[in-house]
């Protein structure tokens, strides 16, 4: 055996700790939407489920109804009407689905990993609720494929103004979703949360009806809804490029109005802007007091 010499000095390699600051917060939120999008890019399934939903309130429940609204007199098609609410709508399950998978990620640990980095917990929520609302733009955008076949042109200018709206509206629900899911720990009581919280977000937004001639408990619904003035701003967007007798579209699109002032869309998406921006403040609070 040999004997070591006490003499002997050895050298002990230098350990680096990153330290951090505010490029390192930068680099969090995009390797946590870059995460997500692979996340995305690999489940096909999860593309093309997404999209079942669409094409039956378009093409069956919009049909059926179609059959019992008089289209002679408005020019209009109700599928054509139904489409803004419903492409919302579908943005609306993927982006809250979207944030409910890190309830998946703190019951296999991989939360507790990216919550120990030398990062601030709010640059991991912030890129979550970023990477989630890309996601869901996407998948809202692909239900824009299915516009002519419901009389809705693909005019540039209208894809892109609707890309703007449509991500704010997925940014906010996936605040939401992260607001709900920081205190959950298991997928099964997210998932019925979820289905509660959705649920009623979607049919008080006005996206498959009018909103005018409500009765007044369900206008009142209706108007408190933050998702009604994203569904609004994303239906007058594109009846600005529907061929369509213009009383047709006042008809089945009113404007929204506080004590008799009609909301400008600026004013809409204002509202959709402030409230995601204030829940995800609160998620990020409550992260910072997660395990």
């Amino acid at each position: 055996m040999t004997a070591v010499d006490p003499t002997t000095r050895h050298e002990v390699a230098a350990i680096r700790v990153t330290s951090g600051g505010l490029s390192q917060d930068i680099r969090a939120i995009k390797v946590v939407m870059a995460r997500e999008w692979i996340r995305f890019r690999q489940d096909k399934i999860r593309i093309v489920s997404a999209l079942v939903q669409p094409v039956v309130f378009i093409f069956v429940l919009g049909t059926g109804l179609s059959s019992i609204t008089d289209q002679g007199e408005s020019g209009l098609d109700f599928r054509t009407f139904m489409f803004p609410g419903v492409l919302a709508t579908s943005v609306l399950f993927t982006a809250v689905f979207s944030a409910m998978s890190i309830v998946w990620d703190r019951e296999f640990g991989f939360l507790r990993e990216m919550l120990v980095a030398p990062v601030r917990r709010s640059s991991i929520i912030i890129g979550k609720a970023l990477g989630g609302a890309l996601v869901a733009t996407l998948q809202g955008l692909l239900v824009l494929v299915f516009g002519p076949l419901v009389n809705v042109p693909l005019h540039p200018v209208m894809i892109a103004v609707l890309t703007v709206q449509i991500f704010l509206l997925s940014f906010t629900l996936c605040a939401m979703g992260l607001v709900l899911a920081a205190r959950i720990q298991q997928m099964q009581t997210m998932m019925g949360i979820m289905q509660m919280v959705l649920l009623p977000l979607s049919f008080l937004s006005g996206a498959l009806y009018p909103i005018n001639n409500l009765p007044t408990w369900l206008h009142t619904l209706v108007m408190i809804n933050p998702v009604t003035y994203a569904v609004h701003a994303v239906r007058t967007t594109m009846f600005g490029y529907i061929d369509a007798p213009e009383a047709a579209k006042a008809a089945l699109n009113p404007p929204l109005t506080w004590n008799g002032w009609e909301v400008p869309m600026l004013a809409q998406l204002g509202v959709v802007i402030v409230l995601g921006v204030v829940l995800l403040a609160i998620a990020a609070k409550q992260f910072e007091k997660a395990e």
